[in-house]
């Protein structure tokens, strides 16, 4: 790169002739770029790997951008800086900004109104960076980018290429171009005003960071109706009862304050108010508190740029070194000066040290006063009575009060300091720290960058529709990659999810094993039931209309009962929160008394549920809805419940694992094991049975799951066991979202006397060929003449069982050549379902029962 190339624009370094010739065609740039999308994810997994490489000094990218720091920066600020761009800050940000992860797509604003809400970017944003601090810069570009918006970003002609070259790095961990197209930045001075003007006006947003001057010199270049969003100076006091001026833990609390980054930050206290009214107890605080200032160490160093950071979510407030310049230093003696001539007036008393480290000057008058800063702090009264007359003026510039009082005086002072104009309440002691997606002098800075925009449809079109942009775009989100994941890999302590992010527990059903442990964070367990409410939707539920019992498992950390009462609740539909239980008598009984329409469960409960009490259920005929998971009704026993029940819709409510959560979900026009992606969580791949390769589009394989929108735990190329093939084309119902059709579980594919059969093949053979309505179970044994294969169906649903032994052998030839050749013995039985062997913990159906080992 040429050493003249001072700009980065939209991918590539460039010189003032060519960064001016572009500024003209600003606009045009800004549509292009507008027309493509950005999700969500492809910002936070490109800032997330920045992240890990800022907080590994080993790492290229870290000793590529230490290189840029301005002289004397301290390389440490790379890790701080990395600490916020992390997954779980951004995240935590955009939950706490915007609502969600996923904020700009329109998803139904209340589950039973055909209204779609969005939060939108405003288009672009200019930012005016600070000159004084390095990390200001790029944080407010990633904030502009979290909300969706082109950003175009000035620099000061005296920095470093810092900004330009991390934002450089940001942009090549994105492969879709798309965080490229939507960065440019320029280093100029203010004084090149045609440029300032160029760059501001298209802008639908302008960010300024600085004094009154820097805003007042942007301000004249802001075009009507664009938002001016100004990161100003601030002031910030230190407000003290009696009891605890009083208190020497109180005094040393209030120094640290005073003395962390040498009162530069905006919500270093400026000032110490006392609750009183007595000029006596003003000055002999004064003395006290000038005392415990002495003993303090000197101050050492620069301020950490990011450790500065006062409220200011993930962008902090610029921190210029502890040293005075020429200009602060004649400000601090000429403050000094007037407030010892006053001293004559009796208004003031100086307590300072004698080389000029330190000052505490008290004055007998209220109102506030601005600090010359460098561990200078007035002391004056304000009794709580007057805080609101006296603060209020200076409204504008107010931003955190540190209190210290009683737990009543801290409630009654907060809320009274907050009606003067402060926007932040902290212990003194805590004036400077911050949280993560704390809003910053009282705005939230996603919103600043965003429009909430709406979308009124038909309700008799869009019934079924949860988030209007399936049916517009396919959602794009980062390739997968990485090995391969077992349950095994997942399971291993070394994999388990981070301390803070293990918040909720479950246990899989162990249908296919021994259980497994899954643990989320409560935000993660969020996101997924909102996307398993959108499913079912899609699928024909209606929060409106429908009363639903929830009959699936519950207990022993199974998940099912507890995820689809989340389910319901994010849909407001109306709940029996009943579970599977023994009681088959009580349990219809409850669905009658209480109206219900709707059956969520397992299919084989429900098979059990509707046969023991079927008199019961068909007189009272008001079932309507089933929604199953976890298992598979036959198109027999759908024929069944249709014919016998009355019921009209028989759908899948998910597919999903308790690993992952919630994977496909179906739609009106699904049917069997067919399944939409929940494109906004997972990527999806279908690899060969014996290779770790994709399949031709259409043939069965593997499905290999990705989930993107988690915290805390890797779930990459996740091998979960099930087989499915893609269904090539859109789908009737116009969602772009990728089809699937389940095929089995690679664990129903047997090898049994050298052959591979399928327990999904007997079952297909029973429903189709041999008129079969109810469960069946395949177990294995060994005798000692040969391997045994026992087809166990359920009595109340079969045919003749020799009857179905000549259909499985004349259907299935791979099985009728190892019967002929007598190395398997082939056996059919009816039995009562009730025998049938299941999993204790979520009542599923065990398809293979392999007793042989």
């Amino acid at each position: 790169m040429s050493v003249h190339h001072h700009h980065y624009w939209q991918g590539s370094f460039v010189g003032d002739e060519e960064a001016g010739r572009r500024l003209v065609e600003l606009p045009a740039a800004v549509e292009a770029a507008l027309a493509t999308e950005l999700a969500t994810e492809t910002v936070l997994a490109a800032c997330d790997a920045l992240a890990a490489a800022l907080c590994d000094p080993a790492h290229p990218v870290h000793g590529r951008l230490a290189a840029h720091l301005p002289e004397g920066e301290d390389p440490a600020v790379l890790a701080e800086l990395g600490a916020l761009l992390g997954r779980r800050e951004l995240t935590r940000k955009l939950r706490r900004e915007l609502g969600g992860t996923a904020p700009g797509r329109l998803n139904r604003a209340d589950p039973r109104e055909t209204v779609y809400e969005a939060w939108a970017p405003v288009g672009l944003v200019a930012h005016i960076a600070p000159g004084n601090a390095a990390t200001v810069a790029p944080l407010s570009i990633v904030e502009g980018l979290l909300a969706g918006n082109v950003n175009v970003l000035k620099t000061s002609s005296a920095d470093t290429l810092f900004t330009q070259h991390l934002m450089a790095e940001l942009a090549a961990l994105d492969p879709s171009g798309a965080l490229a197209a939507r960065i440019v930045v320029l280093r100029f001075p203010s004084s090149r005003q045609e440029w300032l003007r160029l760059m501001c006006a298209p802008a639908d947003a302008v960010a300024v960071w600085g004094g009154e001057g820097a805003v007042e010199g942007v301000a004249a270049h802001v075009p009507a109706g664009c938002r001016l969003v100004e990161w100003g100076h601030r002031i910030s006091f230190a407000y003290l009862t009696r009891d605890a001026w009083s208190d020497a833990v109180t005094l040393g609390a209030l120094a640290d304050d005073v003395c962390l980054h040498e009162q530069q930050a905006c919500s270093s206290p400026q000032v110490v108010y006392l609750d009183t009214e007595d000029e006596g107890e003003v000055f002999a605080f004064a003395e006290r508190f000038a005392a415990v200032l002495a003993a303090r160490p000197p101050a050492v160093g620069a301020a950490s740029k990011v450790g500065a950071a006062s409220a200011a979510g993930a962008a902090p407030d610029p921190a210029p070194d502890p040293a005075p310049d020429p200009a602060e230093a004649a400000e601090l003696t000429t403050t000094e000066l007037v407030a010892r001539l006053e001293e004559h007036l009796g208004l003031t008393r100086v307590f300072a040290a004698p080389d000029g480290s330190w000052r505490v000057m008290a004055d007998t008058r209220s109102p506030l006063t601005a600090s010359p800063l460098h561990r200078s702090v007035w002391v004056k009264p304000l009794p709580r009575k007057r805080m609101i007359a006296t603060l209020r003026p200076m409204r504008r510039y107010l931003q955190t009060a540190g209190l210290a009082g009683s737990r009543t005086d801290i409630a009654d002072l907060s809320r009274t300091a907050l009606a003067a104009g402060v926007t932040r309440v902290t212990p003194v002691g805590s004036m400077l720290e911050s949280y993560a997606g704390e809003p910053h002098d009282g705005v939230y800075a996603l919103q600043r960058y965003s429009r909430r925009v709406a979308v009124q449809a038909d309700p008799a079109v869009f019934a079924t529709t949860a988030c209007l942009d399936d049916l517009a775009r396919p959602v794009v989100l980062p390739p997968p990659a990485g090995p391969l994941l077992g349950k095994e890999d997942i399971q291993e302590p070394g994999r388990r999810v981070a301390r803070a992010d293990a918040e909720l527990y479950f246990r899989s059903g162990g249908s296919t094993g021994a259980p497994a442990l899954s643990i989320f964070s409560y935000d993660d367990y969020d996101t997924q039931m909102h996307a398993a409410a959108r499913g079912l939707l899609a699928a024909g539920y209606d929060p409106v209309g429908d009363r639903t019992a929830n009959l699936f498992y519950c207990g022993a950390m199974y998940g099912s009962f507890i995820s689809f009462f989340s389910v319901l609740e994010r849909l407001s539909g109306v709940q029996l929160p009943l579970s599977a239980g023994p009681d088959h008598r009580a349990t219809a009984q409850a669905l009658i008394d209480h109206g219900a329409d709707t059956l969520f469960g397992m299919p084989s409960y429900l098979w059990q549920l509707l046969h023991a009490e079927a008199d019961a259920l068909r007189a009272y005929g008001g079932l309507r809805k089933v929604f199953y998971g976890g298992e598979h009704f036959t198109p027999e026993q759908q024929r069944t419940l249709k014919d016998t029940f009355g019921i009209e819709v028989i759908r899948s409510i998910t597919y999903g694992s308790t690993d992952l959560g919630p994977l496909g979900y179906q739609c009106t026009e699904s049917s069997g094991g067919v399944h939409h992606l929940h494109a906004d969580l997972h990527t999806m791949e279908i690899l060969d049975l014996a290779e770790d390769r994709p399949v031709t589009p259409g043939e069965t394989g593997r499905l290999v799951f990705t989930t993107h929108a988690r915290r805390g735990q890797d779930l990459g190329r996740y091998v979960i066991g099930d087989l499915g093939r893609e269904i090539p084309g859109r789908c009737p119902c116009g969602r772009l979202a990728p089809r699937f059709e389940l095929r089995g579980r690679t664990g129903d594919v047997m090898r049994v006397a050298t052959y591979f059969l399928n327990q999904r093949r007997f079952l297909d053979l029973a429903g189709e060929r041999g008129g079969h309505r109810g469960e069946l179970q395949i177990r294995l044994d060994v005798t000692d003449a040969r391997e045994r294969l026992t087809v166990r169906v359920e009595r109340a649903g079969a045919t003749d069982p020799e009857r179905l032994r000549e259909v499985f052998l004349a259907g299935y030839p791979e099985l009728r050549e190892a019967v002929t050749e007598r190395l398997l013995d082939l056996v059919v039985e009816a039995v009562d379902g009730a025998s049938l062997d299941r999993s204790p913990t979520s009542g599923k159906l065990l398809a293979v029962v392999d007793a042989r080992r």
